[in-house]
């Protein structure tokens, strides 16, 4: 079962993005520009962004364990 994470490997603010991206198997970059868009034209990207933030778990899978 698939999980929405936020990706802490390849993040650039907190790995919300990349997150999703991996969820939708797309390219990150059309997520990023998606958010870009919904900021700019009807700024629900940000809000989006921040719950997304706030509520999806960090992904422990690139985590080293000792």
């Amino acid at each position: 079962m698939k999980r929405l994470t936020l990706d802490r490997q390849n993040k650039k603010i907190a790995g919300v993005c990349a997150g999703i991206a991996n969820y939708l198997e797309v390219d990150v970059t059309i997520i990023r520009i998606l958010f870009l868009v919904g900021l700019v034209c009807f700024s629900f990207g940000f809000w989006v962004y921040v719950i997304v933030w706030l509520v999806a778990p960090s992904s422990d899978k690139y985590i080293e364990k000792a």
